[in-house]
């Protein structure tokens, strides 16, 4: 089998992570298994859909790496080949036109329902042998509904939540096209899923209730259905369903908080699915491990404090030109020119251990690339004490004498401690008040290779003169 899975998702202008987790997992099975992704655009809601929000979609799957072989396709753009199966379904006697209006459907579904009974049509107009139909109201467009079988159940095993058996008596005929001719939903999904040979629907929870609709479309144009796995519901950090209504983040907010998209892929791989113990690890280790057996049957919850880690991480790991390169926009967006000072790769690698965003390497970076601090003498006389000036004095003849490294500014300190009796904080925290005008810096021997040994001196023999 050639496998072929898709992501559908309807353009509405909102995409979080628990939409995304239903691109990544059907992506991750598909290349596992070397066969085809698909994105395919549900935008039949023409009040909702919108090519913002279609660009949106694009633009968050692009930047998490999830490389489609076909696609974006639009079922706006197939509406003549659902027309043309309503018509060959109309024909062989699958569907029927039902003039029921909105009115008498509610006033159905108010009786049943005031009776204890299920809302659902009552099959009116459906023909069946010896049955004489209502005349044809004038004037009326019809809905066209689908004959579904009577009697019996569909049953199908899930590759998530294992066999699942719906009987047929708790499913009405589904309209599958509209008084004006557009088709609905369920039906658009069967046709496509159809015509683009999809062998794996991998999609959330929530569709359960259309897979036995959808099932029974299927087979009754002769084809076969695909393997169904349905995914646990992503819940919030407060327990709830994971939405735009309940607060959650676009995918664009997220990057706009400066994490790195492996970051957020390694997350929501583990939202649902497991390797063993395995918490960190990269998109080439989750395609090689990835198969719906190793898919989760219970909610998984949203963790924002495990997502930040993660992206800890990947920061900390991260090679240094690369990490600088995706730093830049957020320096830039700061005020910072990072071609006016010292090396930005520099920079970002001395601070990429203590950052969890890159936003905080950008702020961080700030302080390399602000005019060398203009200290009056009562702030030196504030933060730079008259006793340790001397230690300063010998520790800039030190520094120009070392090497430029991290190691050699470190054996500066420790020869200019030893003979001044000098406790390492004593030195270190006016030397970076000197350097910065704040004594909240890395550790200081790196900083001085970041800063540059003329530009240290510099600065640091304004407070001793």
């Amino acid at each position: 089998m050639h496998i072929r899975t898709r992501f559908a998702p309807s353009p509405t202008g909102f995409i979080h992570l628990g939409n995304l987790r239903s691109a990544l997992y059907p992506w991750a099975f598909a290349r596992h298994n070397k066969g085809d992704f698909i994105l395919r655009i549900e935008d039949t809601d023409l009040e909702r859909s919108t090519q913002e929000a279609v660009d949106v979609i694009i633009k968050g799957m692009s930047w998490l790496g999830l490389d489609l072989d076909e696609g974006p396709i639009y079922q706006m753009q197939r509406i003549d080949r659902y027309r043309e199966v309503v018509k060959q379904m109309l024909e062989s006697g699958l569907a029927y036109p039902c003039y029921m209006s909105e009115d008498e459907l509610n006033q159905l579904r108010d009786q049943q329902m005031a009776n204890k009974e299920k809302p659902r049509y009552n099959g009116l107009w459906r023909p069946e042998p010896g049955k004489t139909l209502p005349p044809v109201p004038e004037g009326v467009n019809p809905v066209i509904r689908f004959k579904n079988p009577i009697g019996g159940s569909v049953i199908w095993n899930d590759a998530v939540k294992g066999q699942i058996e719906i009987s047929n008596d708790e499913l009405d005929d589904l309209v599958i096209a509209r008084p004006d001719g557009t088709p609905t939903y369920n039906f658009c999904v069967v046709i496509d899923d159809m015509d683009m040979k999809i062998t794996h629907v991998i999609r959330g929870d929530d569709h359960v209730n259309n897979t036995p609709r959808q099932i029974n479309i299927m087979k009754a144009l002769g084809g076969t259905p695909p393997i169904y796995a349905h995914l646990p519901t992503v819940l919030n950090d407060s327990g709830e369903k994971m939405s735009k209504r309940n607060g959650a983040m676009s995918v664009r907010d997220y990057q706009k908080a400066g994490y790195l998209p492996e970051a957020i892929l390694n997350y929501l791989a583990r939202l649902g699915w497991s390797h063993g113990d395995a918490e960190v690890f990269t998109k080439e280790q989750f395609v090689g491990w990835f198969d719906l057996e190793s898919l989760g049957r219970s909610p998984a919850q949203h963790n924002p404090e495990k997502l930040l880690w993660l992206n800890h991480q990947y920061i900390q790991n991260a090679d240094p030109e690369k990490l600088a390169a995706a730093t830049k926009p957020f320096a830039h967006d700061l005020g910072i020119d990072t071609e006016a000072g010292p090396d930005f790769v520099k920079v970002v690698g001395l601070l990429k251990d203590r950052a969890n965003t890159l936003i905080e390497i950008a702020e961080g970076a700030k302080l390399f690339y602000l005019p060398a601090p203009d200290l009056s003498a009562d702030q030196i006389k504030e933060n730079i004490p008259e006793s340790v000036v001397p230690a300063l004095k010998d520790l800039v003849s030190a520094i120009a004498s070392s090497e430029s490294t991290k190691e050699g500014y470190a054996a500066a300190f420790k020869q200019v401690l030893a003979k001044h009796q000098l406790k390492m904080p004593a030195l270190a925290m006016p030397v970076r008040y000197a350097l910065f005008a704040t004594t909240q810096t890395p550790a200081i021997d790196s900083v001085l290779v970041v800063l540059g040994k003329e530009e240290a001196i510099q600065r640091l023999s304004k407070v001793i003169h």
